[in-house]
């Protein structure tokens, strides 16, 4: 935000659905200087009490699978049933730069035309699991913004998707029928995460094999149930370009939310989020502080010589960091 000001009037603008107020929050948030976070955590506690009520839907899957075109036509769907919907798409950011490419928003230009929507790409910043290290916040201040329904896009898939899978009520994965071996690596993996499967581009030529895949993936999914859920994952067809299965795609993330909320385990869920942002904050800020302080005292430049130099192994250089000097048996 360009002026400090009162975090009650800015939560008070929020609250009244000023996108304005919500685009500055969220930068706000993304910011790393030690004023802005302070102020960031006053609007986050002026807030906390209107948030939560959203319908909070992950979204992700392998590049090229249609993640931002799904998430166009689903969400236009969904702000013409009367809901608010706000996206939160995570871009990759540079190994180099740090910079991010910050175009799904080019990909969403249907719904990012109407007054019911909300889209804010973020960069990753590097962060495992595909969302950024303010996801959690920028989702809790689109809820008090009065979205009922907060769609994450993530990067990519891996097995560190298990972040954003942790931070949703739902979490869909999109895959695509005939995707070869290459894709069987992440495949196990993702079925354990996974509440529902959907099988995009089913559309054209494509509809057969798509269908051929639910089948294979239904039958997989039967396997992954976690014991004592209330819910059986399951695999249905999806088509972000014609908007085929859309529909049939959010009554099964209803049937699914309804499911475990009736279970108790949607209220343990969203517990169990909190205390792992809780600890994600602990460890962000602590890794912040360290760098900070080796960086100042000197000693980071010098260690990460010796290990460039192969005078040390980076076991006996963290240890060096960490205590001040080498270990024994190092």
């Amino acid at each position: 935000m360009s002026e400090p000001g009162d975090s009650a009037s800015v939560a008070e603008r929020i609250i009244a659905g000023d996108r304005n107020a919500l685009s500055q929050a969220i930068t706000l948030i993304e910011s790393t200087r030690d004023v802005d976070q302070q102020r960031a955590e006053e609007l986050l506690e002026a807030l906390a009490p209107h948030a939560g009520g959203s319908q909070r839907v992950g979204i992700s899957g392998v590049p090229g699978v249609g993640k931002s075109t799904l998430i166009d036509y689903l969400g236009s769907w969904l702000v013409e049933q009367g809901h608010r919907v706000a996206v939160l798409a995570v871009d990759p950011s540079s190994t180099v730069s740090g910079g991010s490419i910050l175009g799904d928003k080019t990909h969403m230009t249907r719904l990012a035309s109407l007054d019911g929507a909300y889209i804010r790409p973020s960069p990753s910043a590097q962060t495992l699991g595909g969302v950024g290290t303010r996801t959690r916040e920028g989702m809790l201040l689109c809820e008090a913004a009065g979205y009922d329904i907060v769609l994450i896009e993530t990067v990519g898939v891996g097995q560190s998707e298990t972040l954003v899978a942790e931070m949703v009520d739902t979490f869909v994965v999109l895959m695509l029928a005939g995707g070869g071996d290459e894709l069987q690596g992440i495949k196990k993996g993702i079925l354990e995460l996974a509440d529902i499967v959907a099988v995009n581009k089913a559309d054209g030529d494509n509809v057969p094999r798509a269908r051929e895949a639910v089948t294979e993936y239904s039958g997989a999914l039967r396997y992954s149930r976690r014991s004592g859920d209330a819910w059986t994952p399951k695999a249905m067809l999806s088509s972000g370009r014609t908007g085929d299965g859309l529909p049939e795609l959010w009554a099964a993330i209803e049937e699914h939310r309804e499911a475990i909320a009736a279970s108790g385990e949607l209220d343990r869920r969203r517990q169990r989020q909190r205390v792992s942002w809780m600890w994600g904050l602990v460890e962000e800020t602590l890794l912040r502080d360290f760098r900070r302080a080796v960086a100042t005292t000197g000693m980071l430049a010098s260690v990460e010589q010796k290990v460039i130099a192969g005078e040390c192994t980076p076991r006996t250089a963290a240890r060096e960091l960490l205590f001040g000097e080498p270990g024994e048996g190092d």
